[in-house]
């Protein structure tokens, strides 16, 4: 296991199956609504662990809550919810299961207002991406003023687990905030460019 170094951002990805979403999926710009909830989902199942946790669990979270289909969450039953808990694949852990449900049924909610997830998100910072210019991840920060904003409306619309730091993460993990370091060959890649979009 490679000893993490603050002057490489891929160091905290320490198995092939974190460096291969370091390298593929993190920070490249998401306008997708069902991927940016399956996001916002499994950054909240995050909190107080490790996303080394979370990620090995992905396909079973997929599996319990029907690949994050926001109508289908938003629908399941109590039963479905207490089926998903007794599943050892995922975090067992009733506030969070139970909020994937009522975190969908905020997100309707939001599409009927903004028409869709991915435009009421990217209208905090005006349909551009924020890029970091960070030397070392000892710069990177924790939350910001952006994240305490989308944190606070996420709460006020009823979401739970989404406070500042998670909420920066998340920004982080869908594009919306570029902290790919100034040395990491995957910083270019993840520019929000109008041809690059999911």
């Amino acid at each position: 296991m490679p000893i993490a170094n603050p002057l490489d951002c891929r160091s905290w990805y320490v198995t092939p199956e974190l460096l291969a979403y370091h390298d593929q999926e993190w920070g490249r710009p998401v306008h997708d609504d069902r991927k940016l909830f399956e996001m916002l989902c499994l950054e909240g199942a995050s909190v107080g662990l490790s996303w080394r946790t979370i990620w090995h669990k992905r396909e079973t979270y997929r599996r319990l809550f029907h690949g994050f289909g926001i109508d289908a969450c938003a629908e399941m039953t109590d039963a479905e919810l207490e089926a998903a808990l007794a599943d050892p694949g995922i975090v067992r852990a009733r506030a969070k299961v139970w909020a994937v449900r009522s975190n969908a049924q905020a997100v309707q909610a939001i599409r009927q207002e903004h028409g869709s997830l991915g435009a009421y998100l990217w209208g905090f910072v005006g349909g551009r991406q924020i890029v970091g210019s960070w030397s070392s991840m000892e710069q990177v920060p924790t939350q910001t003023e952006l994240s305490r904003a989308v944190s606070a409306d996420l709460k006020r619309r009823g979401m739970r687990f989404v406070g500042p730091v998670i909420t920066y993460s998340f920004l982080q993990a869908v594009g919306i905030v570029n902290d790919h370091l100034l040395s990491c060959d995957c910083r270019e890649a993840c520019m929000d460019h109008p041809t690059g979009r999911q």
